[in-house]
Parts: C-alpha cells; structure tokens; sequence
C-alpha cells in the first residue's frame, strides 16, 4: 500500500475547501482533491475549530461621537445602513447620533482608493513611467526591425524563386 504525504499548505487549502464549501458533501470536495475520504475526514477531526475570536468585534458606540469611530466602525455602521432608506435611515441616524451626510462622506471615502501623498511614492512612479515608456520604445523599434527582416526574407525567397524559373 502506497502512502501519500500532504504539505502542509496542501492540507490548509483543502481544509479551507471543506469549510468553504456551500451546498456541496465532502466526499465531493475529496474527489476534486483526488484525495481519500477518509483522510479528509481525519484531517478536518484533527484540526483547531474555526472560531470567530481571533478578529476583535466591533461595536458601534454609544457615547463616542461619530467623528471619532475607527474606520471598523465606521464600516459596520456602512453595513448595518445600506438596505435602509428614507425615515429607517434617519431613524437609525437618531438613535446613534449621526447625519445622514456623514454615511455618505464615510461612503464617499470606502470606495476611493488612497491617493500617494508623499514624494517618495510620486517619484518612483515617475521613474517606473519613465522605464515603461522607453521599453515601449525599445519593443516598437524591434518590431519594426523583426517586420523588415521578415519583408527581406519574403523577397529572397521571391528573387530565388524568379532566377530559378528562368534558368530552366
């Protein structure tokens, strides 16, 4: 009997496959492994249960006021207001002691990616644009050169061709 000896990434990946899997059996997520039923079974026995404790939960607060929540509160807040609208948002407003202006600001800055501030961040990106474009020209000029090369061995071809009709 054939022993077969999983990494350990491996075994992480197809225990995260199995806690992952939806609707679908574990015997199903084994066979996409190409793996033994049993093993996986073993596997997921042995392993830590996965527990939510490790992330720090995050409570809106009640006595803070909203221009100092963290961003972890801010985006719960987000959450907990996003299928509401009309008098629910203001309700909900209310009782947290928030304007409807400042979701929409915390939204506003969710979505927007962070601009580089510093010069160090512009800088490089200067220099990586100023590579990018001379490799840009550096692969149009050997285009070029490959697009002639290629023309003159066409001709070639076609001269030889042409001498070797009228020898005949």
């Amino acid at each position: 009997m054939k022993r077969n000896r999983h990494s350990t990434e491996f075994r992480e990946q197809a225990l995260s496959k199995v806690r992952q899997r939806g609707s679908r059996t574990v015997e199903d997520v084994a066979r996409e492994l190409n793996m033994s039923l049993g093993t996986l079974w073993k596997w997921l026995a042995s392993a830590k249960p996965v527990d939510s404790t490790d992330t720090p939960q995050v409570d809106l607060p009640a006595e803070v006021p909203a221009q100092s929540w963290s961003p972890a509160q801010r985006l719960l807040a987000l959450q907990e207001t996003h299928p509401l609208s009309g008098p629910e948002l203001h309700a909900w407003c209310r009782e947290r002691g928030l304007f409807e202006h400042q979701l929409k600001a915390w939204r506003a800055a969710f979505c927007v990616p962070p601009v580089p501030e510093s010069r160090e961040i512009k800088s490089a990106l200067r220099e990586l644009q100023l590579k990018h474009d001379g490799l840009q020209r550096e692969l149009r000029r050997k285009e070029r050169a490959l697009a002639e090369a290629a023309a003159l061995l066409v001709l070639q071809k076609k001269y030889q061709a042409l001498w070797e009709g009228e020898e005949k």
